[in-house]
């Protein structure tokens, strides 16, 4: 959530840094809502001035033996006027939340200024040698069914069998492995999170559409940032422990509202897929070099897997909605002949905690914290770039060394 007091402060500046990433702040509600809250704080807290007085005043006339009446009807009077006002101003203050609520993040200084993806900047390359396999992954194995799948469950799901299958489950044990050497704590955490939770992230109340609800009022994870941040929603944290690192597997839930004609073959848009994801909540002074640190975790895992890929760093037009930097890792897609984006590391400065009321204390007091994640890595997109990669049009791949531990073997049927 924005900081209020920088809209209260600073409502021009906040507005203009806004219109950069597209989004038109409603400045003339925002400050209507204020006047009346302004107005009604000021009643409020001259009707508990003055019952407080006329408390005051009441005890002595008690004391004394005198006459207390007329004054208890005015006292009685004033607390109705102070119950009807407050309960007036409580509404005011949840519109003002509601108002914040739909308001994404403030870009950080260092993003670049674009309307779209196309003013991303390209801030690294690795990997010269690009393959030029131009058969797609579905055509490459069998062992991957989406006929089965919209059997089963409908369209974008998918049946992994045999030795594809098992490189799933290793990517998941390696891309684990590597986050706990990093120094990531593993969780295993729910798959379905309430509202509270996906409020905190900034899923909800503005993307409700793309999520899968149950009959519960429970949501279907969209990616294991919900419960692994929200584990230290309402707590307070002391400054010495951070920076606190987590890691989960977990499958990822969206319906993909947005997305409709795009990617509708194969595993690279799907109503559930893997991820590993990793979550950092640290000091405001640190989360810029976290968040790089963060960024060459997820780097690390696919130049162990040897594929090639790029990281860009999104303009203001682009970043989501909690961010106010982003960088995205996208792998070399042969059949495709482009990079698509295998993971997204951000940094929400205090945007998440102060929804999620995630404070860190120290010898200064307390303030909110900062979160940063990323994924490392989507799995199934980390599937796919391997046997286009490493295609070579027999019917066997050969696999990187980095998985050899968790498949006992370097070449798989396909």
């Amino acid at each position: 959530m924005i900081n209020i007091k920088n809209l209260r402060d600073e409502i021009d500046t906040v507005q203009s840094a806004l219109a950069s990433r597209g989004y038109e702040l409603d400045k003339d509600t925002f400050m209507k809502l204020e006047k009346e809250r302004k107005i009604l704080q000021v009643d409020v807290e001259s009707l508990q001035s003055e019952r407080k007085n006329l408390s005051n005043e009441f005890g002595k006339l008690k004391s004394q033996g005198e006459d207390t009446d007329k004054l208890k009807i005015k006292i009685d009077q004033i607390n109705n006027d102070l119950k009807e006002k407050d309960t007036t101003l409580q509404v005011i203050l949840e519109k003002i939340n509601i108002f914040l609520l739909d308001i994404p993040n403030v870009p950080h200084d260092s993003t670049p200024i674009g309307l779209n993806e196309n003013d991303n900047v390209v801030v690294k390359k690795y990997g010269d040698n690009l393959s030029t396999n131009v058969v797609d992954h579905l055509d490459i194995t069998s062992k991957i069914d989406t006929e089965l799948a919209a059997k089963l469950s409908g369209s974008r799901f998918s049946v992994l069998k045999g030795d594809i299958a098992k490189l799933q489950r290793a990517l998941i044990s390696f891309m684990l492995d590597t986050a706990i050497k990093n120094g990531y704590e593993e969780y295993y955490v729910p798959f379905m999170a309430n509202k509270e939770s996906l409020t905190g992230t900034g899923q909800l109340p503005k993307f409700e559409e793309d999520l899968f609800k149950t009959t519960e009022n429970l949501y279907l994870i969209p990616t294991a940032e919900v419960p692994l941040t929200n584990i230290h929603r309402d707590t307070l944290i002391e400054k010495s422990s951070l920076p606190l690192k987590l890691t989960s597997h977990t499958p990822c839930f969206r319906s993909e509202a947005g997305s409709y004609g795009r990617d509708t073959k194969g595993l690279i848009r799907q109503h559930q897929f893997e991820k590993i994801e990793l979550v950092q909540v640290i000091d405001a002074e640190d989360s810029m070099e976290a968040l790089d640190g963060l960024l060459s975790n997820a780097e690390e895992i696919l130049q162990a897997l040897e594929l090639p890929y790029q990281v860009i760093e999104l303009c203001t037009g682009d970043i989501g909605f909690s961010s106010c930097k982003t960088f995205d890792i996208e792998v070399w897609m042969p059949s495709q002949n482009k990079y698509r984006e295998i993971s997204s590391c951000s940094n929400f400065s205090d945007f998440q905690a102060r929804r999620a009321n995630i404070k860190i204390k120290s010898d200064e007091g307390k303030n909110f914290a900062h979160t940063i994640n990323g994924s490392a890595l989507a799995v199934g997109r980390t599937l796919i770039a391997i046997l286009e990669n490493k295609y070579d049009g027999s019917d066997q791949i050969t696999l990187p060394q980095a998985l050899k531990p968790y498949m006992d073997k370097l070449t798989i049927s396909i």
